[in-house]
């Protein structure tokens, strides 16, 4: 057999491997879905307030170990001593595959509530849960806009961490990131809450949405940073603000390869 017809059979062979595999992937997520949902949901029939979202999300995290599990995914998180659980946050966290939706869920070591676009509420079933886990945004709409910071600020408030994309969407790009947008930036000078940047590495080669059979299974390293203290800043230091935090996340992309040894490994 000549090496031409060796690499097509190859190529052939890993691309049927990428369909079975992305099929896994689908009735694997239903699956711990299914079992999920229900119990997130009467996480917040019985208790109310940020100790709903607490126990809703060990329901998550059920579900995100059982996905990784199949999945064969793995985590290597570094620097998570930095996260003091009693401390509410704004985690900023970069966007460029699916995957980062179960990473957060997996690795962030206290709950949180996300700001997450209106459009996934008309997923079925999962729709349900997302209504109760998430502040939603219209990003076309300017009153839904200036809701969401208010009911972010209010979870804040109560003690609860929020977490926000700063590029706005996924990073569709083949840059590291996209440009920041002021939201989260703003929301911690008014509130006066520490930003604490999240960057993910590896899940756009393991699931990129563009081309969903190149799908496979690996590892995916999450660095937390240390805090943005904003203690003293006004809005005049937003600029900066929002630059450091974009330079911070795009140096530890930029050197994931050298990476420290020290790490936990998750699933």
């Amino acid at each position: 057999m000549n090496k031409d017809a060796l690499n097509l059979r190859m190529k052939t062979f890993l691309r049927f491997f990428n369909i079975l595999y992305l099929i896994w992937g689908f009735i694997s997520f239903i699956f711990f879905m299914l079992l999920m949902v229900p119990l997130v949901l009467l996480s917040f029939v019985v208790f109310n307030g940020k100790r709903a979202t607490d126990v809703a999300f060990k329901f998550l995290n059920i579900w995100g170990f059982g996905f990784n599990t199949l999945m064969a995914y793995r985590y290597k998180v570094l620097n998570a001593a930095v996260v003091e659980k009693r401390q509410p946050y704004i985690f900023v966290v970069n966007h460029s595959s699916y995957l980062d939706a179960i990473a957060i869920v997996r690795v962030i070591p206290k709950s949180f509530k996300p700001l997450g676009k209106i459009e996934m509420c008309k997923v079925p079933i999962f729709g349900l849960i997302y209504k109760k886990l998430v502040v939603l945004i219209d990003r076309s709409s300017k009153e839904s806009r200036e809701q969401s910071v208010i009911l972010l600020k209010e979870e804040i408030k109560k003690g609860q961490s929020i977490l926000i994309f700063p590029e706005g969407t996924m990073n569709k790009t083949s840059k590291h990131l996209t440009d920041f947008y002021d939201g989260a930036f703003r929301i911690a000078i008014e509130t006066q809450t520490p930003i604490l940047p999240l960057t993910i590495i590896n899940t756009k080669e393991l699931m990129p949405r563009a081309h969903p059979l190149q799908i496979k299974p690996g590892l995916i390293t999450c660095v937390f940073s240390s805090p943005f203290e904003v203690a003293g800043l006004t809005l005049d230091d937003l600029p900066q603000l929002k630059a450091k935090v974009f330079a911070e996340m795009e140096a530890q992309l930029q050197a994931h390869e050298g990476l420290p040894k020290q790490s936990l490994l998750i699933s």
